[in-house]
């Protein structure tokens, strides 16, 4: 049979379980070059516990049926021999004997081990992804060293706290350590009658083939007696007729096809004089200033363009001259050394010397990319494999190539690039309908996309023959002061950012979200070193001045955020990390501005209009009419249901909060939030989460608060992006209550809470009376108020205010006001909690105004029979005869009212209550 020898090219273009392993392998391979992973090196200790740590499950007939358990540590992989595999049942205690150190490149393996060899029978790659020591068990060589180690899971198949036990006793004698592999306590674990595992996920994570699938194709063999000398595998290139394409999600098959595409070129040369001849002669430039994309609205519909898929991390150009190779950043700094990685696989291209445009970033597991993973790898020394992808080609060989249409640059870029290694890659695009990629690319979870004229030369400016378009906003802001973090830790509350207009510095609102544990201590550093008494913002409103601490404009801070309010300023910013390709004289306002106009036949239909588009949210009702918005995550068990009496689903609850995100995000975004999951559903026990741990999805974020009473600092969960709101579903999130103050400022509320909570037989029209009189109230205090449901009975009015009391202040006011309307009517409202005395009244509960304490947010569904919607709405349907109620399943049916959404205003509302008003009250502030 005819083999193939490990990197050897296949001509095949088709992605293949095959291609796959092959992936899998050299990426494994790549592990033990401790510059691209996160492993130990074997140096000296640190106290900072390893993230990113490789493992993987393999499931091997060999004798018997069993699963290697194998976890990456100081370039080996640890193994376990479990003869039932992994349980998620804490009761469990799976036998895991302790068998030899294997090395790191064996954890790619998926194939044949030959009989009479070690291990001879079929492996699988069961599953795979990372781990990490649990906090406080952080020194993994005193744990293997004592027997007891306590860690963290992130695979597909695997996820949560576990632990390995080695066993005394009898089982201490034995030739080999016997462990005991045991489930922890936590949000994954099983009850013994739910299915296993092992039987629910039985085949390949990689390939998705079963053990039989395996050992029939054949397609990689590994030969045992060959181990030590790295060289033990091989790949057959016949294959079973019956090998069928990839078709299953992970990293490895991604990367494979991308391989695969690009072996497509194997019968293409290396030779470039042909296409030299046209180009004229010039020296290798030092750098050549990029050209940039303005900012587009919507993408060219007309031919002629194409689209690349919009990174999010550093713009780079690679200089190759004879041996020595230069990374250099957009303004020519030469990072050369911080990328030694990718300088190595540039140095390999088959060129005398070239100049290549791209952009270096962290590639996500499920191929997005990560400003924020970038900034880490770079700023805090965290491990993270970096892949350049390049998509143009400036110079070659001595000729000048920028005169050149974009597609020949391209195509003679992907003939340099045949033979690129795995962290250097052709920045690939697509012919296709530019909508259509952009709502692909957005549903993708991608940053956006890059339109470029397929005719263009390279221009060193910002040109409108490259457009950008971003699914979510995003750009650089200079950093111009900054605010003190309420609960005492060195850090910082919030950044003031701004950016340059006529060579002036315009305020642009602030960030108090996005930062870690080491960004805040990091920047509070490198911010405190360029303290000023004096503002560099132009005329910065009272706003920006309260609490801020200037600093020398210097800092260049990426930012996401949602849009611009009326006031010019930035709405729900969340930080992504420091640039430092950038200088802050360079930053300025992203302005979107228009694509190039397609040329309309006389006769064709007329673009729908973005008020035509908004009924797209109510795509989806009960009856499956329509066309379907799902969520972009991925779910387990999409049709499990949550609620028994709507019959709610976790998918349908996955693409509510996906749709309802926009209006919902501006009252939650930014604030410390409590969560009621029922992973059950609603009928049966659910829970409050408050706290962040390593168990929750990585879009959501965290805000360390201070404890009043211990003074320990705990972070507190919090969320910023459409992306981690819809992931609560996934969690089974029936509830989100926020803290009525956000993160840059905990101390201090920004809303007050009225909630009306009205004994069962209290009558609809008396609550809404109620409630008008107590709007009629607040107009008198000069203070405009808002009104929403809350799901259940009551009704919540809500009034926004000027953070500036602190909550003693703010939770005095909400008690003299609820006191003033029980005494203006006691035999409707009373301001005591006791059920007994709530008999046909109205309990006014102010108590939702104290630290700490919370209230539904608007838009939430309830954890109850129908999960309906705590809903804002108008003060004229006060007038409505019933209490209006609205289901989550029936969100096609009433997501049209959101065109005139009634708390649209409130974000923007600025009122103070009046030091007169508090003296009325006779409240001291």
């Amino acid at each position: 049979m005819a083999t193939r020898r490990k990197g050897a090219a296949k001509p095949s273009t088709q992605a293949t379980p095959a291609d796959a392993i092959d992936a899998q392998l050299e990426r494994y391979r790549s592990m033990r070059d401790f510059d691209v992973t996160a492993e130990p090196s074997g140096g000296k200790k640190t106290e900072a516990a390893p993230q990113g740590l490789p493992f993987v499950i393999q499931k091997h007939a060999a004798t018997r049926l069993h699963y290697d358990f194998r976890l990456g540590w100081n370039g080996v992989l640890k193994s376990w021999a479990c003869a039932k595999g992994p349980s998620y049942v804490t009761a469990d205690k799976r036998l895991a004997v302790q068998v030899e150190d294997h090395p790191m490149e064996y954890g790619g393996f998926e194939g044949i081990i030959p009989k009479g060899q070690y291990g001879g029978g079929t492996v699988m790659l069961w599953d795979e992804g990372t781990w990490e020591p649990q906090p406080g068990h952080t020194d993994v060589d005193e744990g293997l060293r004592t027997g007891s180690l306590k860690f963290i899971m992130h695979g597909t198949k695997m996820k949560g706290k576990w632990t390995l036990i080695r066993m005394g006793g009898k089982a201490a004698s034995e030739s080999k350590p016997n462990w005991l592999l045991i489930k922890e306590h936590d949000d994954f674990e099983r009850k013994p009658d739910d299915p296993a595992i092992t039987e629910e996920a039985p085949n390949s994570v990689v390939t998705g083939r079963s053990l039989e699938e395996i050992a029939r194709n054949e397609d990689h063999v590994w030969n045992s007696k060959e181990t030590a000398t790295g060289n033990a595998w091989h790949r057959n290139d016949q294959q079973s007729k019956s090998e069928k394409p990839v078709t299953t999600a992970g990293a490895a098959s991604k990367k494979s096809a991308v391989r695969a595409g690009a072996a497509s070129n194997n019968a293409a040369s290396n030779n470039f004089e042909a296409e030299l001849k046209k180009t004229p002669k010039e020296k290798l430039p030092d750098f050549i200033r990029p050209q940039l994309a303005s900012q587009a609205t919507k993408p060219p519909a007309d031919k002629g363009w194409i689209h690349e898929l919009k990174l999010d991390g550093y713009r780079i150009q690679a200089r190759k001259d004879g041996e020595r190779v230069q990374l250099l950043t957009r303004t020519g700094l030469d990072w050369t050394h911080r990328m030694k990685t990718i300088a190595a696989e540039v140095a390999k291209l088959p060129a005398d010397n070239f100049l290549a445009d791209g952009e270096v970033v962290v590639l996500a597991d499920d191929g997005t990319t990560s400003f924020a993973d970038l900034q880490a790898a770079f700023q805090e020394g965290i491990r993270k494999p970096l892949t350049y992808f390049v998509f143009d080609l400036l110079h070659l060989n001595g000729h000048n190539l920028r005169g050149l249409p974009l597609l020949e640059r391209k195509a003679m870029l992907a003939k340099l690039l045949h033979e690129s290694g795995e962290f250097v890659r052709l920045g690939e695009h697509l012919e296709t309908d530019g909508a259509t990629m952009f709502r692909k690319a957005c549903e993708f979870g991608a940053e956006g996309i890059v339109s470029k004229r397929a005719d263009s030369p390279y221009s060193s400016s910002r040109s409108s023959s490259w457009l950008k378009l971003k699914c979510i906003r995003g750009q650089e802001f200079v950093i111009g002061g900054f605010t003190l973090p309420s609960n005492g830790i060195h850090g910082v509350g919030a950044l003031l950012l701004g950016y340059y207009q006529d060579k002036k510095l315009i305020y642009a609102g602030r960030t108090g979200t996005g930062f870690t544990q080491k960004t805040h201590a990091k920047l509070r550093d490198q911010l405190d070193k360029l303290r000023q008494s004096s503002t560099a913002f132009e005329k910065p409103p009272a706003e920006a001045r309260k609490g801020a601490i200037w600093v020398r404009p210097e800092l260049v801070a990426q930012v996401n955020f949602s849009t611009w309010t009326a006031d010019n300023l930035v709405r729900q910013a969340s930080f992504q990390g420091l640039r430092e390709d950038k200088p802050a004289s360079e930053v300025v306002r992203e302005a979107a501005g228009t694509s190039p106009k397609p040329r309309i036949p006389k006769h064709a239909d007329p673009a729908p209009s973005a008020e035509k588009a908004v009924p797209s949210l109510a795509s989806r009702n009960n009856t499956g009419e329509g066309k379907t918005q799902h969520a972009p995550i991925r779910l387990t068990h999409p049709d499990k249901i949550l609620d028994a009496a709507s019959q709610l689903t976790k998918q349908q609850l996955a693409d509510y909060y996906w749709q309802i995100a926009p209006f919902m995000l501006p009252h939650i975004a930014g604030r410390p939030l409590s969560l009621v999951r029922c992973p059950e559903g609603s009928g049966q026990p659910c829970f409050f989460q408050k706290h962040a741990s390593n168990m929750l999805p990585k879009s959501l974020e965290s805000v360390e608060v201070r404890d009043k009473k211990t003074g320990k600092i705990e972070p507190y969960i919090t969320l910023s992006t459409q992306t981690a709101l819809a992931e609560l579903a996934q969690l089974g999130v029936l509830e989100l209550h926020p803290w009525g103050s956000r993160n840059e400022d905990l101390e201090h509320p920004d809303r007050i809470i009225i909630d009306l909570d009205p004994d069962t037989a209290i009558e609809w029209q008396t609550l809404a009376a109620s409630a008008a009189e107590v709007r009629a109230a607040l107009k008198k205090l000069h203070l405009e108020s808002f009104l929403k449901t809350t799901g259940g009975k009551g009704l919540h009015v809500v009034i926004p205010i000027e953070p500036e009391y602190d909550w003693g202040v703010v939770k005095q006011f909400a008690h003299a006001f609820a006191l003033s309307m029980e005494k203006q009517n006691p035999a409707l409202y009373l301001t005591k909690m006791t059920k007994s005395a709530r008999a046909g009244r109205i309990y006014i509960d102010y108590l939702r105004n104290e630290r700490g304490a919370t209230a539904v947010a608007p838009f939430s569904p309830r954890a109850r029979p129908e999960a309906n919607v705590s809903m804002p709405i108008n003060w004229s349907e006060l007038k409505l005869p019933e209490r209006p109620t609205f289901r989550v399943v029936d969100f096609a049916e009433w997501s049209s009212r959101l065109k005139r959404d009634p708390w649209k205003r409130l974000p923007a509302t600025n009122q103070r209550i009046t030091p007169e008003v508090l003296s009325s009250f006779k409240i001291s502030a």
